[in-house]
């Protein structure tokens, strides 16, 4: 087997080294460098996000945002990010079910229980600043595709475009993060009491701790037993600290036979500690109307855990109309064991603007 995997690696190595040297088109080309300014970047980018993506063990929601970032100089730029879910039907799971779970019956059909808690849509919200430690720029060289007017349609699908390599500069920044975020979602408890072993008895009437909640429930009248979920509204505010190093490149060259060149991306990683100084679960409302009581109920059962953490990375470019994408993975502050989350989100369109308007005049 390690043989035959080696006679095919060397084959398609020769196949590839004959088809690139073949190519006629295959020569030097010379350019002229129109500008290399990493430094001469947009302050102000403000980016409407049609569709974000998370899978949060706490709740996975989908639904969109609205991002923007301010570049002050070279000494700090500020970001505020804001998202929700389209709707309770549309990826926000578990607030849908707490809709859809409704009244409880007995086995004479007779509504025995129901819900008066309100379930929370996700939301989310953040802001802060990211201070540059050490803002700088080396030398480097990237990579452009050489492309020409005549390669549209079929004749550009077909082909393997060739790249030539570009000396530019590139500005590096390594930053120091501080910010706050707030998020809200309806949460299972029911679903995070069996992770630890317990179940719905463990939520326990604030007037009567010897009243507690059902495990299960009769539908109807054969006796079908259905499991009682109890929902809750979670609330967090958080505090986050970290790092970051970005890299911006912004340069464009004129090819000789080729279209310009061009090179304006900007990405950042970056990694965040997160604590939560006001993390709450509501109480969960319930009427009865056999006694017509309405009750309610603890969630001090579920526990909570406050410390998180998160890696991500935010990739834009540096152009009036444009997009931009990013994506995170962490441990959130959350319901204890139910914090792992992995989101990742698209801007298009992205509006970028230097915010200088002013033209010189002069006098006749």
């Amino acid at each position: 087997m390690r043989k035959f995997l080696a006679s095919v690696t060397l084959v398609l190595a020769f196949f590839q080294a004959f088809s690139q040297n073949d190519r006629k088109d295959k020569t030097a080309v010379t350019f002229e460098e129109l500008y290399d300014e990493p430094y001469s970047v947009n302050k102000l980018f403000i980016g409407f996000q049609p569709l974000y993506g998370e899978v949060f063990a706490t709740n996975v929601n989908a639904g969109f945002g609205v991002e923007a970032s301010y570049y002050l100089k070279e000494k700090i730029d500020f970001k505020a990010h804001f998202r929700k879910s389209y709707s309770s039907s549309f990826f926000d799971i578990n607030r849908d079910l707490a809709l859809k779970d409704g009244p409880k019956y007995d086995d004479g059909a007779q509504l025995i229980q129901m819900s008066r808690t309100k379930p929370v849509g996700f939301i989310y919200f953040e802001a802060g600043a990211t201070y540059h430690i050490k803002d700088f720029d080396i030398s480097s060289k990237t990579k452009m595709v050489l492309y020409k007017n005549s390669y549209k349609g079929d004749k550009w699908a077909a082909r393997v475009p060739l790249r030539a390599e570009v000396p530019c500069k590139v500005r590096k920044i390594y930053g120091a993060r501080l910010g706050g975020i707030y998020w809200q979602s309806t949460a299972n408890l029911t679903e995070a009491l069996k992770n630890k072993g317990l179940d719905n008895t463990s939520i326990v009437n604030t007037e009567n701790s010897a009243v507690t909640l059902s495990s299960t429930y009769v539908a109807d009248a054969n006796g079908t037993v259905k499991d009682f979920n109890a929902f809750g509204n979670l609330k967090s505010a958080n505090v986050y600290v970290g790092g970051s190093m970005s890299w911006i490149r912004n340069v464009a060259v004129n090819f000789d036979k080729y279209e310009e060149g061009l090179d304006d991306g900007m990405f950042t990683a970056f990694f965040d500690i997160m604590f939560a100084p006001s993390l709450t679960l509501g109480n969960m409302t319930y009427y009865d109307p056999v006694s017509n009581v309405t009750s309610t109920y603890s969630a001090e059962a579920v526990k909570l855990n406050k410390i998180g953490f998160r890696a991500g990375l935010d990739g834009k470019f540096n152009r009036t109309l444009s997009w931009g994408y990013g994506g995170e993975i962490g441990y959130r502050p959350s319901i204890a064991g139910r914090g792992f989350f992995a989101m990742f989100k698209i801007s298009l369109p992205l509006y970028g603007t230097n915010l200088d308007y002013k033209v010189e005049s002069f006098g006749k």
